[in-house]
């Protein structure tokens, strides 16, 4: 019978950083059950000793560490699995375990020595320590019963066990982990570690500053091996990207920055990088080389003229288009110098050029450009399309006006048109916001007068005209505060006149109807060309009335406005009424019913002008070779062509001409029946709703309508605006910053085009879904 052993008190800590606290354990999935543990000592609460008692309590240590229960386990080592980890250090990093895995240790690991078992204190019932600490030392035995643990390092002996008592591993865990062994100590200082570099074993117990490390097995750091040329690839990302100057390279802070970031890296030149960010817009412009020749339609481009400094102008070209997914697309494709920006040459140059570069003659269906052109551009425009380019509708769809820009100038001059009241009632929005004391009797004077309106001054951005026009809409709401402001701050003179507040509530009236459409123009989706049909013809409509006006100010002011939006009108009026009859919910009623409102009775001859030439161009698509061979019919049926056994004929009698002759009778018969598009114009209008896929109409009846929907989809792609949605509301003209004027032109190319093809690599642009249950 064995012989109660006495509780030894455990050692109190000399230093409660060596202490090992609650949430330091590990995690409870992770924990050895209780009836696999042999003393509390054993499940992560180890108390260590200070170096002081080191040697003093190694053989004080209680013969209740030894004891061993049914399921075994080794002093502090926990048991996890098959392996044994010890009970105060830190798994490695490089041996960390990933998620929540176990792994089983080598039965016989190469590296590990594995001490002899204690046959005479514990025959057949120890197993063979697996602690990593084994690593670093070995066990020799110095008299009968008396072993000790030898360092492999500096060779400093430590108390290991003598009879029945085991002295344990914290102290020796101690010497390699703290820092006391001076030959590791003398290692670590020599092998500091560098960035992209492996971890050393050391550093599983605690690294050379001694702090306590948590016991979590959690995934580790993956190796990175340091890879340069990756390096430089991602620094021309950067730059392209956020607009950085190429030049930043060479800049002191960023070498600094790059070199305490990676010793090893050797930062690049401005030549270099250059080179860099002309590579990676290489590489991307052969991935949208391959969607450019897959589209299976006519690509729409706009020309947007950039100035600058150096009197040279830069051509902005985009493309815009349909993918075989009926998604579509804007991309610019490329920024062409011009020399000349003056000449009636320089945008068909552009053109010619981006033509040439991407391998789209025959392609090209229509140009949108920001600002309008003389007789002669035009000339040399269509005179360049003609050779490489089929001219649809004889050039008639070929050009249209930037629809953004031309907003934008109505609105300028607009606001020239009342410079002296928009200048009263900037001037007392100034005076309002640019004093808090100004601004809390403004608003005490809100409240007291109980003034309905929610609207909040704010300063206007004169190079955006919407901030004007907002300006001006909440300080009208405001007026009744402003004409009495002056009785309750006498500072405040000057305040606009009623009159003034008269000619701005009219301004705001007729602007209120270009802001709403340049919003569309905003949106986060590229809207489709239908759209704008029904802001074009009530724009139109609304300042033809407002001209007739007898009211001189009214009149005065629309008449310029019509004028200048009439120009527009006439230019692209013939594009979007054929877009909007692609619209299933309108077709060539909305065309009838506006006209009508802006033609009187002459609207009769306009219907007739979008009539012929709807038409026109839907036999211009028959004539394209759209072969209707047994591949196209199988794909129409879902299927095979095979009849049903009720019409009385065999399995046998399938394939032998039959589909053959349904093409005959189809190709025959062609000139007899109606037309796709007549049959289009028949049928009903669907219901009005709200967010509706066009687009996505057409794809999913592009079965019924094989011709026209390919009609359709190059239609609805055309652009009405040359200018991306954040300069929609601008009101001056777009210009080179100087640095970017000191580069190369291919450069700057590369620059401008790789970061729109990087930062819309993976941007959605396909319309919202279509819903049917909110009626207009």
């Amino acid at each position: 019978m064995a012989t109660p052993e006495t509780p030894v008190t455990p050692a109190t800590p000399t230093e409660n950083h060596e202490m090992v606290h609650e949430r330091e354990m590990i995690p409870e999935h992770e924990m050895v059950h209780e009836h696999e543990m042999g003393h509390e000592h054993e499940m992560g609460h180890e108390h260590e000793m200070g170096h002081e008692h080191e040697m003093g309590h190694e053989h004080e240590m209680g013969h209740e560490h030894e004891m061993i229960h049914e399921h075994e386990m080794v002093e502090h080592d926990i048991v996890l699995g098959n392996e044994i980890v010890p009970g105060n250090g830190m798994v490695p990093d490089y041996e960390m375990i990933p998620g929540n895995e176990m792994v089983l240790a080598d039965p016989e690991p190469n590296n590990v020595e594995t001490p002899p078992s204690n046959t005479e204190t514990q025959p057949g019932k120890r197993r063979k320590k697996k602690s990593i600490v084994w690593e670093h030392f070995t066990i020799e035995t110095v008299a009968v019963g008396t072993r000790r643990a030898q360092c492999k390092q500096c060779k400093q002996s430590f108390a290991y066990s003598t009879g029945t008592k085991v002295a344990g591993t914290s102290h020796l865990k101690r010497h390699i982990a703290k820092g006391s062994c001076p030959v590791v100590l003398r290692n670590q200082q020599n092998d500091q570690l560098t960035p992209y570099s492996a971890p050393s074993k050391m550093t599983g117990y605690g690294g050379s500053n001694g702090a306590p490390k948590r016991r979590y097995r959690t995934a580790s750091t993956p190796y990175v091996a340091f890879d340069p040329d990756r390096c430089r690839q991602e620094i021309s990302k950067m730059i392209i990207m956020h607009d950085y100057p190429l030049h930043m390279v060479e800049h002191t802070g960023f070498l600094t920055f790059v070199q305490n970031l990676q010793p090893r890296f050797d930062m690049v030149s401005f030549n270099t990088v250059q080179g860099d960010c002309v590579a990676t817009y290489l590489r991307e412009k052969q991935a949208i080389q391959k969607v450019i020749d897959g589209v299976p339609g006519w690509i729409c481009l706009t020309l947007d003229m950039w100035s600058s400094r150096h009197t040279v102008g830069y051509v902005f070209i985009t493309g815009q288009y349909i993918d075989s997914e009926w998604k579509i697309h804007r991309k610019i494709l490329n920024v062409i110098m011009e020399p000349y920006p003056d000449s009636e040459t320089a945008f068909s140059h552009a053109v010619a050029a981006c033509l040439s570069d991407w391998s789209m003659e025959g392609k090209l269906f229509s140009v949108t450009i920001n600002q309008p052109l003389g007789d002669a551009a035009v000339d040399n425009l269509r005179a360049l399309l003609s050779v490489k380019n089929p001219l649809v509708l004889n050039g008639q769809l070929l050009v249209g006006n930037c629809l953004a820009r031309t907003l934008s100038s109505i609105a300028q001059y607009a606001f020239n048109f009342v410079h002296g009241a928009v200048k009263k009632v900037r001037d007392s929005v100034k005076y309002v916001k640019t004093s808090e004391s100004h601004e809390e009797k403004f608003i005490e004077l809100k409240q007291h007068l109980q003034v309905p309106s929610t609207k909040m001054l704010a300063l206007d951005d004169r190079t955006q005209w919407n901030t004007t026009y907002e300006m001006l809409l909440a300080a009208t709401e405001l007026r009744e505060v402003f004409s009495c402001l002056d009785t309750s701050d006498p500072d405040y003179k000057d305040a606009p006149t009623l009159e003034d507040w008269k000619q701005i509530e009219t301004l705001c009236t007729y602007l209120r109807t270009f802001f709403d459409t340049a919003n569309l123009l905003t949106a986060p989706t590229i809207p489709t060309t239908n759209t704008f049909f029904h802001e074009a013809w009530k724009i139109q409509l609304e300042l033809a009335r407002a001209a007739a006006s007898e009211d001189p100010f009214t009149s005065g002011l629309t008449k310029m406005m019509q004028e200048k939006f009439d120009n527009y009108w006439k230019s692209c009026c013939l594009m979007l009424a054929i877009a909007v009859v692609m619209d299933p919910r309108f077709k060539m009623k909305l065309v009838e019913f506006s006209f009508s409102k802006i033609y009187g009775d002459e609207a009769a001859t306009y219907v007739k002008i979008v009539e012929d030439g709807i038409h026109e161009l839907f036999h211009e698509y028959v004539a394209l070779p759209l072969p209707l061979t047994p591949t196209y019919i199988d794909e129409v049926n879902g299927g095979p062509m095979r009849q049903e056994d009720g019409q009385g004929l065999d399995a046998s009698c399938n394939g032998l001409g039959l589909t053959d002759f349904d093409v005959y009778i189809m190709e025959t018969s062609s000139q007899q029946s109606r037309s796709e598009l007549d049959q289009y114009l028949e049928e009903s209008l669907l219901p009005r709703v709200h967010e509706f896929d066009v687009v996505g109409w057409w794809k999913l009846n592009r079965m019924k309508y094989p011709t026209l929907s390919k009609m359709a989809r190059d239609i609805l792609s055309v652009p009405v605006s040359t200018v991306t949605a954040d300069s929609v509301f601008s009101t001056v003209s777009k210009e080179m910053d100087p640095y970017r004027c000191s580069l190369r032109p291919e450069t700057v190319e590369a620059l401008i085009c790789g970061k729109d093809w990087l930062q819309n690599a993976a941007t959605d642009t396909s319309p919202a879904p279509i819903k049917m249950e909110v009626p207009i």
